[in-house]
């Protein structure tokens, strides 16, 4: 564990001298923020190679959202993440929080890995088994964290409710494709 100390004459415990990097509030809430960041970008680029050829060239459902909705929608949602993940954080620290935060960062891999399925490797199919999984993961991790913080629990909902419906688009991009893929 880093144990640099923070700047002296600041008054509250998270900025004591003695504590280290991740016990401090404000660098741990930059640290969600930039994994949570982090696993966008990596699935940003496997989405990048494919969304203007591949994923263009597939039938996709009327209720399809304009393209552009996906970079806002997705950047408010992994904000809410990382801000969630630190409100457990804060309410119970690393040890007092390793099952629900184990949870979420299982889910962040399951959300990395339906990019890497779905563009990565144009597998619909497997990416919507990928996807079924997630949900239930964002659902155990709101139910998790509603231990330690019902704001945290319903920061999440967005989330759950997005991925929901990525997950009912995947079903019919899967269906509307499953010949030619």
């Amino acid at each position: 564990m880093l144990s640099l100390p923070w700047p002296a004459g600041e008054t509250d415990v998270n900025s004591n001298p003695g504590v280290t990097f991740l016990e401090n509030r404000w660098f741990v809430l930059l640290l969600f923020v930039v994994v949570c960041f982090g696993v966008a970008a990596i699935g940003s680029f496997w989405t990048s190679s494919s969304v203007n050829t591949w994923y263009a060239g597939l039938r996709k459902p009327s209720f399809t959202p304009p393209s552009w909705i996906f970079a806002p929608v997705w950047s408010t949602l992994y904000f809410l993440m990382a801000l969630s993940a630190w409100l457990v954080w804060r309410a119970a620290g690393w040890s007092g929080s390793r099952v629900a935060l184990s949870l979420f960062f299982t889910q962040l891999a399951l959300n990395l890995a339906w990019s890497g399925l779905f563009f990565g490797l144009r597998r619909p199919d497997l990416a919507l088994v990928d996807i079924a999984f997630l949900l239930a993961a964002i659902v155990a991790t709101a139910l998790a964290f509603r231990t330690f913080s019902s704001l945290a629990a319903w920061l999440l909902v967005p989330y759950a409710l997005w991925v929901a419906f990525a997950t009912l688009l995947n079903f019919k991009i899967w269906r509307l494709n499953s010949i030619s893929l």
